[in-house]
């Protein structure tokens, strides 16, 4: 049920696209988009601080960012 339901929506934008003159620029710039907001953005500035740590150490760099950002 739930199988059918996904890809008869999956065959609705489909064939949406295929129909318009425009549909594979608009696909081509969704795909560049997510890329974009995924990836790039990722890299420059959602950095993994607590890669590489302990548990304790994770627990004490979360505890003092709260109460550090909580007083401000």
């Amino acid at each position: 049920m739930i199988k059918r339901c996904i890809v008869s929506v999956f065959e609705f934008y489909r064939d949406g696209f295929k129909s318009m003159t425009w549909g594979r620029t608009l696909w081509i710039i969704i795909l560049v988009k997510l890329f974009v907001m995924f990836v790039i953005l990722r890299i420059f500035f959602f950095t993994p601080y607590l890669k590489g740590k302990s548990e304790t150490e994770k627990q004490h760099y979360v505890g003092s960012e709260l109460i550090e950002r909580g007083i401000k």
